[in-house]
């Protein structure tokens, strides 16, 4: 994409297409007047009537006849009340003007920056999240149809009508398109066919990102974790022709390897539930059970991106949950990497066995600070609904940090309780210390709480992205599909830990 530094005029801009922002009270508006005298007094009048639409994430598209050399048409992206607009609803409104283009096959646009501003949001505020919201709004997904043969479309010129400073303008754009990007990253991740994503491709990925952002990386094979004793995942990969894959990215920020933020995402490529199958709708969309994996190395393509002043490493443990002769099976007791045992009471319940070990090696790597990422439990979806997603913690001042993110993504997330009394039925069991599927009551929490038992003394959050990893249905930021939930609050968390 061209990002043009170069402030415009109405006059002066280039682009078939501008994009203007109208309030409710277009009187409070900045600049205004000098939008109106370019167009013509028609324009209020248009607005008075109701012909032009100031309700919030409405786009009214106007063909511009004016004397102008290449300015064709005008979508007018509707605000609502100035004082009730939050950086979410703006964010979303931009995402509503990417879908309009990309549905347009517009490829080429101007932004009046000022008509987005109120006394809440700047010129480069509005910038990051224009940069934001219409790279979310335009990502499709992929399609495998042999029913067409038209060339796909990209957003590949932005233009900037303005009198802020121009420097600070495009950089926090670009800023914001890199953030879009990361998700739209994770978001194809997730919608891959599991026939082509496996743990090897995933590991390959995860390689050619690291070497893109000059990230240390190390991926972990079969024997590897054989001669580590990485039970969990070596259990949950018994049933699979695929080995499974352990990979490590580090980025440092800092001079020293200290203060360490660690993702871990559950990199799980298809679950079958193993012998405790799945029913037939169960198991459609299972491709998604890789979105923890997908949200981690989203956020550390916006770190390699961005280069934080803050340590962090990333483990993901990856495979499919597959049944054959092999396979593992309820009743089998199992050896963690950091020793614990545990006896299966359901090969369905294998992501935690997955994030476990990765928990302890993200520990081994130097982690401080830990975040598992996971579509863990379909419990917390009974619970939260699917558009949010579910924590827990050990930890009250690593998890209001943490909330200070998500509140400044508007990626909402719900904090359930885990009590001692939860921990006690995870520790239940006759022949183990561990068992890993305590009931289906309070479901989230035990697969969850389980997740914590490897944790230790470390401060850890669990994030269950099971509602919130992949979309039924077109919603304000995308299209139907995966949804790259969770990349941009761990990227901001670094973020927020460098300021």
């Amino acid at each position: 994409m061209n990002i043009e530094a170069k402030a415009r005029t109405f006059e002066t801009q280039t682009s078939e297409t501008l994009i203007i922002g109208v309030q409710k009270h277009r009187e409070q508006m900045k600049n205004w007047s000098t939008f109106s005298d370019f167009y013509g007094e028609t324009i209020n009048t248009w607005l008075h009537a109701g012909e032009i639409s100031t309700d919030s994430k409405t786009i009214t598209k106007l063909p511009f006849s004016g004397n102008h050399t290449s300015l064709k048409r005008i979508y007018f992206v509707g605000l609502g009340e100035r004082k009730h607009m939050t950086a979410n609803e703006l964010r979303e409104a931009f995402a509503t003007v990417g879908k309009e283009l990309k549905a347009a096959k517009v490829s080429d646009i101007a932004i009046w920056v000022e008509s987005f501003t109120t006394d809440q949001f700047e010129e480069t505020e509005v910038a990051y999240l224009a940069g934001e919201g219409l790279n979310l709004g335009y990502y499709t997904t992929l399609s495998y149809k042999t029913t067409s043969n038209e060339p796909n479309t990209y957003l590949d010129q932005v233009q900037f009508v303005t009198e802020a400073n121009i420097e600070d303008v495009v950089e926090n754009f670009e800023i914001g398109k890199v953030y879009a990007d990361a998700v739209n990253e994770a978001r194809t991740l997730i919608n891959l066919p599991p026939n082509l994503l496996t743990a090897t491709d995933l590991a390959d990925y995860a390689t050619e990102l690291a070497n893109i952002y000059d990230l240390e990386v190390e991926i972990l094979n079969k024997t590897q974790l054989e001669e580590l004793g990485m039970g969990g995942i070596l259990s949950v990969n018994k049933g699979s022709v695929e080995e499974p894959r352990l990979i490590t990215i580090k980025y440092q920020g800092k001079p020293e390897w200290e203060d360490v933020i660690g993702f871990v995402g559950k990199g799980v490529t298809y679950d079958t539930g193993g012998y405790s199958l799945k029913p037939r709708d169960g198991m459609v969309g299972m491709k998604g059970d890789m979105g923890g994996a997908a949200a981690v190395l989203g956020a550390m393509r916006i770190i390699g991106e961005t280069r934080p002043k803050q340590n962090v490493v990333a483990v993901i443990g990856s495979t499919d949950n597959m049944v054959s002769g092999e396979a593992f099976k309820p009743d089998d007791v199992i050896t963690m990497y950091n020793g614990k045992t545990v006896e299966v009471l359901n090969t369905d319940a294998e992501g935690r066995l997955v994030l476990a070990d990765a928990m302890t090696y993200a520990k081994q790597q130097g982690a401080n600070y830990l975040i598992d990422v996971a579509t863990l439990t379909g419990g917390v979806i009974v619970a939260l609904g699917k558009d949010k997603t579910g924590a827990l913690t050990n930890d009250e001042e690593f998890f209001e940090e943490f909330m200070e993110a998500a509140i400044e993504t508007g990626e909402f997330v719900w904090r359930l309780p885990l009590t001692e009394s939860d921990k006690k039925r995870i520790r239940k069991s006759e022949v183990a210390d561990l068992n890993n599927s305590p009931g289906r009551d309070g479901h989230m929490i035990f697969g969850g709480g389980f997740v914590g038992e490897f944790a230790e003394g470390t401060p850890w959050i669990h994030l269950d992205i099971a509602g919130t990893s992949d979309a039924g249905a077109p919603h304000a930021l995308g299209p139907k599909g995966g949804t790259g939930v969770m990349v941009r609050t761990l990227a901001t968390l670094v973020e927020l830990r460098d300021n």
